[in-house]
């Protein structure tokens, strides 16, 4: 998608479609009163006998509207004028990339991004724009037959959009456009490795991937093998590889953009390419939903796109711990005691438990490159869903200072995470009689017990942990990875490389 920024008359425009924002009760911004003008109060007559819902994100399609030069004119609702904030606003557009995703425009002008926003500049409304459109266009379609891919080519859809605002443009305008639409970007890649199913995207798959984007983007990358992994003491991990044939893969990648003496910001993804539980088989329903459970990884790598296509000015390492868990004659069994990297001794009381397995690892050999903090980004607990829901992110850190950023620029982006508590009450309930620790602590407190688990690897630096369980994909009928958190992330970064 290719997307300009103008300042220009509406209704001078030639274009397949024009999107122009209205509130309810038929109050117009700037640039939708200009079209009005030129239409003798046609678009005010309709919103005011009720052809616009009020409700934010409600649409009409207005084909050969006259006084404008636009094919066809899109009105979208954004809600009461009093009640406008960031929900209505990403409604909006939300429901402005559905039309022009599957409309048969090939080219369109959005005006949305000039509607004033309380406490938002036209900086963050562009990219908001960028971002959200994009994300709009996106199609999963790598798997189906060649015929069912002819007939996607011929699909609706626009492709070029000019964004529209009655204000100076300016170079930091162009830069928040290239970023919302680099955001997007990441979260497509990430979407398309969640999507593609365990048999395709398998560790090695991984790390091919990871490998194509450092010699597309020119960053340092290595791939350690098992033996490798062996080598470095990764008991841990290497216990939950123990029962596939895929061979497990450790992806090192090192972008460094920043200051030489700047110390890196390490964002640690969980790879669980398909996670069937082990021998602690999970229920057969919607086990084909634990394709899903490498999108850690997937928003790692998603996120070191986003970030190299912005040339963000930063130092950044992604450690990725990459494997199927899977039961089979050498399957790490319950009960069994590992020996982690660091030293400590974990007894297996369930091995689909396994997230915590393999991240432990990574975040000890995180310490090694003195980092400035470490952020871990897994689908690791479904009690996360049972108390969240799918709206925000589970947060969990060791600093309050950094859970409250990435807080912050959650709901800058969006992306929203909401912090639960790592007492030290809870590690009581990780006491095991066999090892340093079990790997689960009973029934109450998943979420915050698996994070207190984390939390012995991370004594060294400051670390936040998000358990992105209830906000990676979605089921049902929407049913595919959503790309989160590849915003917040790409949020944070963005911030950090301002103010450094």
């Amino acid at each position: 998608m290719e997307f300009t920024i103008k300042t220009a008359s509406p209704a001078k425009l030639k274009t397949g479609l024009l999107v122009l924002g209205a509130f309810a009760g038929g109050k117009l911004p700037a640039l939708t009163a200009a079209a009005d003008g030129a239409t003798e109060g046609r678009i005010a007559h309709l919103i005011k006998r009720g052809d616009l819902d009020d409700k934010a994100g409600a649409t009409l399609l207005i084909p050969e509207l006259a006084g404008v030069h636009a094919e066809r004119v899109l009105l979208v609702s954004l809600g009461k004028d009093d009640e406008f904030g960031d929900r209505a606003y990403r409604d909006a557009l939300g429901a402005a990339a559905k039309a022009l995703a599957a409309g048969p425009a090939k080219d369109a002008v959005v005006a949305l991004a000039d509607v004033e926003l309380p406490g938002r500049d036209a900086a963050w409304r562009l990219q908001q724009a960028a971002r959200i459109v994009a994300d709009g266009a996106y199609r999963f379609d790598a798997l189906k037959s060649d015929k069912d891919k002819k007939a996607a080519k011929k699909e609706r859809g626009a492709k070029k959009l000019t964004l529209l605002l009655s204000g100076e443009l300016g170079a930091e305008l162009d830069t928040a456009v290239l970023q919302g639409h680099a955001i997007a970007t990441g979260m497509a890649l990430a979407k398309d490795l969640g999507n593609l199913p365990g048999n395709l995207c398998t560790p090695t798959h991984l790390a091919d991937t990871a490998e194509a984007l450092a010699r597309q983007y020119k960053f340092e990358i290595e791939v350690l093998e098992r033996a490798d992994i062996e080598k470095l003491g990764m008991g841990s991990f290497l216990s939950v590889a123990r029962g596939t044939h895929q061979p497990p893969k450790f992806i090192v990648m090192h972008y460094k953009a920043g200051k030489a003496k700047a110390k890196p910001i390490v964002l640690v993804g969980k790879g669980i390419t398909f996670d069937s539980g082990g021998i602690s088989l999970k229920p057969g329903a919607e086990m084909d939903e634990m394709k899903f459970d490498m999108c850690g990884a997937a928003s790692v790598l998603g996120t070191f796109k986003a970030v190299a296509q912005m040339g963000l000015p930063i130092n950044l390492v992604g450690l990725i711990p990459a494997t199927e868990n899977m039961p089979g004659g050498a399957a790490t069994k319950p009960g069994d005691v590992v020996t982690s990297m660091s030293g400590q001794t974990i007894e297996v009381l369930n091995t689909d438990a396994e997230g915590r397995l393999v991240l432990c690892d990574a975040l000890t050999y995180a310490e090694r490159f003195k980092p400035e903090c470490v952020i871990d980004v897994a689908t690791l607990t479904g009690a996360c869903v049972v108390a969240l829901g799918k709206i925000p992110s589970g947060l969990l850190a060791n600093d309050d200072e950094l859970a409250a950023e990435l807080i912050r620029r959650g709901t800058e982006s969006g992306d929203r995470a909401w912090q639960l508590p790592l007492w030290d009450e809870y590690q009581d309930l990780l006491k095991s009689n066999f090892a340093d620790m079990g790997n689960i602590g009973g029934r109450y407190a998943g979420t915050i017990t698996a994070a207190c688990f984390l939390a012995r690897f991370t004594k060294a630096y400051k670390w936040a942990h998000l358990d992105i369980a209830g906000t990676a994909w979605l089921s049902g009928e929407a049913k595919g990875a959503t790309g989160r958190p590849v915003p917040l992330l790409a949020a944070f970064l963005i911030a950090r490389a301002s103010a450094a």
